[in-house]
């Protein structure tokens, strides 16, 4: 670790004097790209933040936003409301060096930023990206991302419920690994990341510190070298998630108790990130002694113990009067618990043996890094070579491709029910989630599409921002907030910084165009290696609401009196389908443009919301990567199949052209739907179910005709290769 020539004048420059060298890690570690957001944030004011039901937008562990409707005032904010945190972090470079503690460590930071905000985490959702799928070395950090995800979110209890996994060449010596987590609280039980008052104590609460994990935030903040698998392993935490279930129990009788005044969980830049961050945020100071810490390990110095990243660890702000009972506590939850200092009025001050080691102003520390102002070069716009292909051998590759193929093999190894609010699972368009509490279903969503972003990074990223609202809204719910995971490569290099600003005005366009507002998010920037850039990509996490728990399912039934049609575009561009980003493309080696977007997203959402609680709605599927091909293939089941005709006169286009926000439903009442679609989106009848499990594609001239165990083998292709 090493703090930059520029940062270090201006350190002293404000210091008036040489740093320590532990002051030197902190500001290093704190100034970073990962912590500072120091190319992102002037981006990042694109966002719509506010909106009605959001307590708390960006800037806390996680964000709070209030479920609509359920005081007395019907606004969704009274003192009886309940309550949805929403966070999600990245854990991509740790990923790469070891897959299986890289994505478990994952998955307890961003739960560990629910407990922050006095929530119990309720569900997860991950998506992961990975290289191409027939390589060896993709599929050693897929088996292990997974593996590291299911141990971890198995054991500590909290239902892994969506997501979404790509594969793609750029991703070969970069996966990314984005995990987002939702939690319940109330008004009553919010906490935040805000010191609240000189005199209170600092406790921290949780596993002992070692020296894993040290520099986290540098690392995470510079390109992957050819050798980091090895050479960069001290720099990935190890996970327990036995301490984090007991951690997230402590944590929930804490806030029952009323004992906690503020909170911040312990990743980037250790106890010295989180201590620092917690008081800067309240605009206050504090003293802490670094020799009270409980370690696991033996002559760890000042600077170990202030920026090690150790798992399962809280700083909690706590009243003089309140320490006892939070040691206790502690205690009974098999938990270590050390007061380590106190809440002061001005610098922040960490001591070791006596010796000060940091002796600084707490808000410079967390704000006082410069912004980067970079250069940025315009994406160009592809070329439109499309390939001459066999219609029912194109059918068939794509539906086999491993991005479009199913995915059971991995969330199968999910415990997706614990818990017990898990109506809608892994599967589907979007997960439901019961909110008991309200009697809602909570509605969650959560992926990108890299094809669309590396095609067009402006176009794609607002595609992923309505792709992942069509997926709630085929729930029957209508999107409430959502979340971001920004992913770059080196910013330095004015493509990839035109990409990510193109991603980052997309994704803000589309969401403020839905009046979803973007309550938070994480930036993760240098995904850059030997292998190059990825793809930008804007991951969203969505979460919407509705009545109840129930929602249409994704597959057809047998049922002769009901008809299948397609809302949405079925051509694009008086007939011209633009194919750009598909799936098809990238398995024949073809070009195009991006397709055009629907000129109503926000009505097309709320239509197709209503239409799919309409009683006369027996399935409802969003038809998005693959196209019209792979969505129908995937509304097949073993009883159950389809007969379907195309009404226009370009059969490769209208089965492969991804344009988002569009739908298929199987409905009894077609005139119903026309209705609901008036003046939003054209609707075309396509066919009905059948008994025989088989899929027929009537495309004028031919007949593509697959049966149930045909269609099962093509889509099995992960779980063939893997098992």
């Amino acid at each position: 670790m090493s703090l930059a020539d520029s940062d270090r004048e201006l350190v002293v420059a404000e210091l008036d004097r040489e740093p320590t060298r532990a002051e030197a890690a902190l500001f290093e570690n704190l100034w970073s790209e990962h912590c500072a957001y120091r190319s992102s944030r002037p981006l990042l004011s694109a966002f719509d933040s506010e909106g009605e039901g959001v307590v708390i937008g960006p800037g806390d562990d996680a964000a709070v936003v209030a479920l609509p409707g359920e005081d007395e005032s019907g606004d969704g904010d009274g003192e009886n409301a309940t309550y949805v945190t929403l966070g999600i972090e990245s854990h991509n470079h740790p990923s790469y060096v070891d897959p299986f503690d890289g994505a478990a460590t994952g998955v307890g930071g961003i739960v560990r930023d629910t407990l922050s905000m006095g929530a119990y985490p309720i569900a997860l959702a991950d998506s992961l990206y990975f290289g191409e799928f027939d390589r060896e070395h993709s599929k050693y950090l897929f088996e292990g991302v997974v593996e590291g995800i299911s141990h971890y979110g198995n054991c500590i209890g909290v239902p892994t419920v969506a997501g979404s996994v790509d594969f793609h060449p750029d991703y070969e010596g970069n996966p990314l690994v984005n995990v987002a987590c939702v939690g319940l609280t109330d008004e009553e039980r919010l906490v935040t990341a805000e010191a609240q008052e000189p005199g209170n104590k600092l406790v921290l609460v949780g596993n002992a510190t070692g020296r894993d994990g040290l520099g986290g935030a540098s690392f995470a903040s510079e390109d992957l070298a050819e050798d980091a698998e090895t050479e960069d392993r001290p720099a990935v935490q190890v996970g327990d998630p036995y301490a984090e279930k007991l951690l997230i129990e402590a944590n929930e009788q804490l806030v029952d108790e009323g004992l906690i005044e503020s909170a911040r969980d312990l990743g980037a830049a250790g106890l010295g990130g989180a201590s620092s961050e917690l008081v800067a945020k309240g605009g206050l100071g504090a003293e802490i002694e670094l020799e009270r810490v409980h370690q696991r390990e033996p002559n760890m110095s000042a600077l170990e113990i202030l920026l090690a990243e150790s798992q399962e660890r809280m700083c909690y702000e706590v009243e003089p009067e309140n320490v006892d009972r939070v040691c206790e506590i502690a205690e009974r939850f098999d938990l270590g618990c050390s007061v380590i200092g106190e809440i002061t009025e001005g610098n922040y001050v960490a001591t070791f043996e006596g010796e000060t080691v940091v002796d600084v102003d707490a808000e410079f520390l967390g704000e006082g890094a410069p912004m980067n102002d970079l250069p940025s070069d315009d994406p160009e716009q592809p070329e439109t070579e499309l390939p001459e292909v066999d219609l029912a051998e194109a059918v068939e590759t794509v539906v086999a491709s491993p991005n479009t193929a199913s995915k059971r093999w991995v969330y199968r190894q999910y415990d997706h029910e614990v818990g017990v609010r898990t109506s809608v699972g892994p599967g589907d368009d979007a997960a439901i989630i019961a909110v008991r509490e309200a009697d809602q279903g909570l509605a969650i969503s959560s992926g990108a599409a890299p094809n669309w972003t590396d095609a067009a990074p402006y176009e794609g990223a607002r595609a992923v921002a309505l792709e992942n609202a069509t997926n709630i809204a085929a729930k029957g719910a209508t999107p409430l907030a959502a979340v971001d995971c920004l992913n770059g490569g080196n910013p330095e290099k004015p493509d990839v910084y035109g990409g990510f600003t193109g991603i980052v005005d997309g994704l803000a366009e589309m969401c403020e165009t839905l009046s979803t507002p973007v309550v938070g998010g994480n930036v993760s920037l240098y995904n850059d290696s030997v292998a190059g850039p990825i793809p930008p990509t804007p991951t969203l996490a969505m979460i919407g609401a509705k009545e109840g728990y129930d929602a249409p399912p994704l597959s057809v039934e047998s049922e002769s009196e009901s008809e299948l049609v397609l809302v949405g575009d079925l051509g694009l561009e008086r007939g011209e389908c633009r194919l750009g980003g598909s799936e098809y493309l990238a398995q024949f080696d073809g070009s195009d443009r991006f397709p055009a977007l629907p000129d109503e997203p926000a009505a097309l959402i709320e239509a197709l919301a209503a239409v799919a609680d309409d009683d006369a709605t027996l399935a409802v599927h969003d038809v998005s990567h693959g196209g019209l091909a792979v969505a129908l293939a995937e509304m097949v089941t073993d009883e159950a199949g389809l007969d379907v005709s195309l009404p226009g006169d370009d059969p490769t286009g209208e089965l492969f052209h991804e344009q988002p926000g569009r739908a298929l439903i199987q409905t009894e009442s077609v005139d119903a739907v026309r209705e609901a679609f008036d003046g939003v989106a054209p609707v075309y009848e396509l066919g009905s179910a059948t008994g025989d499990g088989a899929l027929a594609i009537d495309v004028g001239d031919e007949t593509i005709a697959t049966d149930a165990a045909e269609i099962g083998d093509l889509r099995e292709t992960i779980e063939r290769e893997l098992e």
